[in-house]
This record gives structure tokens, C-alpha cells and sequence, in this order.
């Protein structure tokens, strides 16, 4: 019986999280020799009994939004809350995607026989179990959940408090999706108690069961989760995106890209926060850039050059260059070419995702080159920064660190790998 099914009491919520690891570290056992199709049906029932349950999600979505209005949340954490039968199909889709993935466990990353005559290979294996804190985003429950079990590990899932009804009804379904393929129940377990002391006990590993945590959320969970855990961390801290548009940028490209940075949805990790315009090209690019980005409905904080186009360009701050609005706030500043351009991020940046708008190709090169972001892009907007876009199914998140995994954290980011040595009686002198 999965651990989805314990009442947890206030006072005993350590023991309650511990038994939680013991039980997703015998399921990861288990789901490191599932094979590759058993799992891949598995996904695709999962992905049916969400379909199944999509009123009773809606219903839970439903009494979260509720709440969550009476406490004042603002839009953009209301739209990152919110499901609706294309956001439930979109989920059960992802899962589909994720089942049609090659098997990303026994691939042979490298093979080598010494003079010595043994033979050693690198191979990909599982991590084991995957801790996930997330906050408001319901459907990181189903990408998640699913990315886990692909890459053979188990899951243990806590949503905040904002969400808890919906993650809860999304993990019952495919929990009931994946046991009739036989998978164990307790590989997907999300945790069962609002009571922030979970997440406390998460960070110190579960006495050696979790051997990973992702944070998805806010700024101030993000440093705590990097703050306080005892095991390796997947994370971003803050998506402070740029696009920079260099004189050699057509201007027709660069504000369809600059408005769908931005606008197409602003409470994403992946929307532009930053607008670098280079000043060779300001007389003719920037007006039509930030008169777009207003008449979309975007308040634009700008330096004094950006100020002089529009009377309703609010000055810019210190400040502003390092916010992650996610909202409908950008900040723009004209830029002295390509390698001001760079110095800025760098200064200000998140080394999360940065746009080049260019049509000189030296230019581009040099900027993608000199950038040291985890996503780098040339001619498109930023918003493409997500493990779907990427061909991985979905994302358990976006690392922005420097070991092991950077990006899209997709299913082959999800495994480790060990030695296979194989010999024929070598001793070693």
C-alpha cells in the first residue's frame, strides 16, 4: 500500500518521513530492474487513469484555487496553480512522451580494453531516489513522478501547501495507472502532510534514502533547499533571462522574439526578465521593441536611452537588472556591443537561459561561446528553455549548476552510471 494512503500526525513527522524513504529506497530496488517496456506501458495506463480522474483533479484544482484567492496570491502564481481539461491533457500527454523515450538505463556510455587485457565499460544506471519539493506548479507531480520512474529510480514528491489537494489527486492516479503493471506503489510517493517539517527532514537525506533533492519553486525555497540539504542538489535559484538584440538583428524577427520572451507566459522561469538593445541599432530597433512590449501590457523599466522613447517607461533601478519579475515587468538597457552585453549577464545574471538576436553569425558564435549560461540561444525566444522543447517528454527542472546536470533535467540526467570491468584471470602485480 503506498504511503499516499498514511494519516500523518503533527508530532510524529519525522518517523512519518522516515518510513517514507525506507519505503522508496526498497522501491527503487525494484524499479532498477523493471524493464524498459513494462515501464513504458506503465506511463501509458498512468496517462489513461489521469484522464479517467481528470474531474475529480479538476474538482481538487478547483478548492486549491479557492484558497489560494482568499489568501491573495497574485495572478501569476494563480496561473501556475490553475489546471483545466487542455492543462490535464497536456499532462497525460507528457507522460505518452515520455514512454515513447529510448530506455535511458544499460546504454554503454564508453568501452575500452586495457593492454592488460581487461575490458571496462561505462554504463548508465539509476540514481536511486529522487526527492522533489515543489510549490505551486500541480503538473510537476505527473513530469516528475514519470522522469523518475522512466530512469529507473523512485520519487518522493512534496507539493506546497498551495497545491497539496491537486498534487495529491494527480499522484492517487497514476499511482493506480502504474500498479496494474505491476510497478510498485510506493516508487511515486508524494508526502502526505502540509506541515513544513517534511521539508526539513527531506533535506537531511531520510537517513540515507534520498540521494537527490530538485527544488521547484520560489527564490526563498530554492536557497533554503541549497542552504540546508545534506545530499546533492538540482536546482536554479532565478530565472533572470536576457535577450539581447545585436546590430545585426533583423527587426522584424526581433519583436516577434522580444513580445514571446516575454509575454508568452511571464510566470515561467524561461521569460525574459532583461532586454539588452545595442546601441547601433537603438535609433531603429528599441522605439518599436518597448512601444510593443506596452500596447502587450507590459510595464518596461528602462535606462535613461529607453526612458527617452516612451514617456511611459518607468526609470530603471539597480535593483531591476537582478529581479526575476515573473510578471508582466521587463527591464531594458541600451548596451555599448556585444561584450557589454555579456558583462551584463554575467554581472546580473542567473546563468539560467540567454537570447542573441542576430543575423551575424561571428557574433552569435562568440556570444554563445562567451556566455556561460546552462542554455544558450541564437535567433529564438527563451521561452524554448524547457525539457519538452528540448525532445526530453517533460523536466523534473532546470539546473543552473555546474555537476553532473545542467538544463533541461530530462530522464538521461536522471541516472549515474558505474564500471563494468570484465576479465579473464588478471592479477595485479
Amino acid at each position: 500500500m503506498s504511503v499516499l494512503s498514511l494519516k500523518p500526525r503533527h508530532e510524529d513527522v519525522d518517523a512519518l518521513m522516515r518510513e517514507i524513504g525506507r519505503r522508496a529506497r526498497a522501491a527503487a530496488r525494484r524499479m532498477a530492474l523493471v524493464p524498459g517496456p513494462t515501464k513504458d506501458a506503465a506511463l501509458r495506463e498512468a496517462a489513461s487513469s489521469l484522464r479517467d480522474a481528470s474531474a475529480a483533479i479538476l474538482a481538487a484544482n478547483g478548492a486549491d484555487l479557492d484558497e489560494a484567492r482568499a489568501k491573495g496570491l497574485p495572478a501569476a502564481s494563480l496561473d501556475r496553480l490553475a489546471l483545466n481539461p487542455a492543462r490535464i491533457e497536456a499532462i497525460a500527454e507528457a507522460l505518452e512522451s515520455i514512454a515513447g523515450l529510448p530506455d535511458p538505463l544499460g546504454r554503454v556510455l564508453a568501452t575500452y580494453e586495457r593492454p592488460n587485457g581487461l575490458t571496462i565499460e561505462r554504463v548508465a544506471t539509476p540514481l536511486g531516489v529522487v526527492g522533489v519539493i515543489f510549490e505551486s506548479r500541480p503538473n510537476v507531480t505527473a513530469d516528475a513522478g514519470a522522469l523518475c520512474l522512466k530512469a529507473g529510480n523512485a520519487a518522493i514528491l512534496r507539493a506546497g501547501s498551495e497545491s497539496h489537494r491537486s498534487a495529491t489527486a494527480i499522484a492517487q492516479a497514476m499511482v493506480e495507472g502504474l500498479t496494474r503493471h505491476g510497478l510498485p506503489a510506493d516508487a511515486i510517493q508524494l508526502v502526505p502532510t502540509k506541515d513544513r517539517a517534511a521539508v526539513g527532514a527531506m533535506l537531511t537525506g531520510l537517513d540515507g534514502a534520498i540521494d537527490v533533492i530538485v527544488p521547484r519553486g520560489g527564490k526563498s525555497l530554492v536557497a533554503r533547499v541549497q542552504d540546508e540539504a545534506r545530499v546533492p542538489v538540482f536546482a536554479h535559484l532565478e530565472g533572470i533571462c536576457h535577450v539581447f538584440v545585436h546590430a545585426g538583428a533583423d527587426l522584424a524577427m526581433a519583436r516577434s522574439i522580444v513580445r514571446n520572451s516575454k509575454m508568452r507566459r511571464t510566470g515561467i522561469c524561461g521569460a525574459a526578465e532583461t532586454l539588452l538593445v545595442d546601441r547601433p541599432c537603438a535609433g531603429t530597433h528599441l522605439g518599436p521593441l518597448v512601444t510593443d512590449l506596452l500596447e502587450a501590457g507590459c510595464a518596461v523599466r528602462g535606462d535613461a536611452a529607453t526612458q527617452a522613447v516612451d514617456p511611459r517607461v518607468s526609470p530603471a533601478t539597480e535593483e531591476d537588472w537582478r529581479t526575476e519579475y515573473l510578471d508582466a515587468i521587463i527591464s531594458v538597457r541600451v548596451v555599448d556591443g556585444l561584450e557589454a552585453a555579456v558583462d551584463h549577464i554575467e554581472t546580473y545574471g542567473s546563468h539560467h537561459t540567454e537570447s542573441i538576436l542576430t543575423e551575424d553569425r561571428a557574433a552569435a558564435e562568440r556570444f554563445m561561446a562567451e556566455v556561460d549560461s546552462a542554455i544558450v540561444i541564437h535567433n529564438a525566444s527563451t521561452q524554448f528553455a524547457d525539457g519538452g522543447e528540448f525532445g526530453f517528454g517533460a523536466e523534473i527542472g532546470i539546473a543552473t549548476g555546474r555537476m553532473h546536470a545542467r538544463g533541461p533535467v530530462g530522464v538521461e540526467q536522471l541516472t549515474t552510471f558505474k564500471y563494468r570491468v570484465r576479465g579473464t584471470g588478471q592479477i595485479r602485480p
